[in-house]
């Protein structure tokens, strides 16, 4: 529960919300030039019920490190962290490099714990359905319909979907091990780069300077041309 004191994060919108800004990144096609957020303390704020020293495990804790089914309602959950000070919910807009605009929403009392991406472009509209789950499926729009069709036009299962995973992960964990040391060992190009790494992350901390200091817009500092030039000739397709 570290995390809820802001003397040991910056905001969720970066230690929770990174992997989320590198895939907004990825399916944009381009990444965060320019970010506005907004925030609140809405719920745990409230909560006396607190831990009477910090460290301690709550009791709603399973032994595996995951919240207990039985931890509802949000308001309810008792011996929290002595200090919550960071936000339970977050937006963030963003204008990518390339022109596309973004949103995101990170919410920390909702009833279920998944990663909702939809995609709008002038061809469609694509919606995940589960978080890697078996029967995850990819939901396709790419012709004018009078309503809500809640099957789309086509649907893809999610690869892997219903393979083993990791708890949390998926099989992602696996992938970029085996394409990390296949680059180490062979020299395969690989799909991306610390670069990428360092616009999540640099967006991740404009966004906590806009949504903690009244919501304006920030600007992203760019990364050095010369340090982008040298992870560029590793690239290529995985």
């Amino acid at each position: 529960m570290g995390a809820a004191d802001r003397r040991n994060t910056t905001s969720l919108l970066l230690q929770k919300g990174a992997h989320d800004i590198d895939i907004v990144h990825w399916l944009g096609g381009g990444h965060g030039r320019e970010v506005q957020g907004v925030r609140d303390l809405m719920v745990y704020g409230d909560v006396v019920d607190r831990q009477s020293k910090e460290g301690e495990d709550p009791p709603y804790w399973s032994p595996e490190g995951r919240a207990s089914l039985e931890t509802w309602p949000p308001a309810a959950v008792g011996r929290l962290n002595p200090v919550v000070d960071v936000e339970d919910v977050s937006l963030l807009q963003m204008r990518l490099s390339n022109g596309v605009l973004a949103s995101y929403q990170q919410c920390h009392f909702s009833p279920d714990y998944w990663r909702n991406y939809v995609v709008i472009g002038t061809e469609g509209r694509i919606e995940n359905f589960g978080n890697g789950e078996p029967g995850t499926v990819v939901r396709l729009w790419n012709r004018r319909h009078l309503g809500w069709d809640p099957d789309g036009d086509a649907k893809y299962p999610a690869a892997d979907a219903d393979a083993h995973v990791i708890p949390g992960h998926g099989v992602a964990d696996e992938l970029m091990v085996a394409e990390f040391l296949a680059h180490v060992r062979e020299g395969q190009a690989i799909s991306v780069t610390p670069v990428d790494a360092r616009h999540a992350v640099a967006v991740g901390c404009a966004a906590t300077d806009s949504l903690r200091g009244g919501g304006w817009s920030v600007a992203v500092a760019d990364v050095d041309p010369d340090v982008a030039a040298y992870f560029r000739r590793f690239e290529g397709s995985p």
